[in-house]
């Protein structure tokens, strides 16, 4: 029969969890402080003075003020061609002459129709 040696009847060491090294903890705050520096980063992307809001906005407002150009470029060419037509067209001036002044050529009879609403202006 074997006879235990004393050193087999203490229990065994408790291992402890190692404490975390210094060098792991300032790793982990410098990744902490890199993803906190990403996402300011990324927010100022988003909503800062030149983000992607910003430049949508402008986008916006460029595509609103290219219409408007637009629409003034036409209405300055229908302005021309009226001009051009009152210049060197009679009959645009006797029909501005009817219209707007109310003129009436000699020998002619103007007939007031009250049920009838006046025609709409161009």
């Amino acid at each position: 029969m074997r006879v235990p040696k004393k050193a087999d009847t203490t229990p065994a060491p408790r291992r402890r969890t190692p404490k975390p090294k210094r060098a792991a903890r300032s790793r982990r705050v410098v990744h902490l402080l890199l993803i906190v520096v990403a996402l300011l980063v990324a927010v100022d992307a988003l909503v800062g003075d030149r983000g992607l809001l910003a430049m949508l906005r402008a986008r916006r407002e460029g595509d609103e003020l290219s219409a408007t150009i637009a629409r003034q470029r036409a209405e300055n060419a229908r302005l021309r061609d009226e001009a051009r037509r009152l210049n060197d067209d009679p009959a645009a001036i006797e029909e501005v002459a009817r219209r707007e002044l109310g003129l009436i050529k000699p020998g002619e009879r103007v007939f007031i129709v009250k049920d009838i609403p006046p025609p709409a202006k161009q």
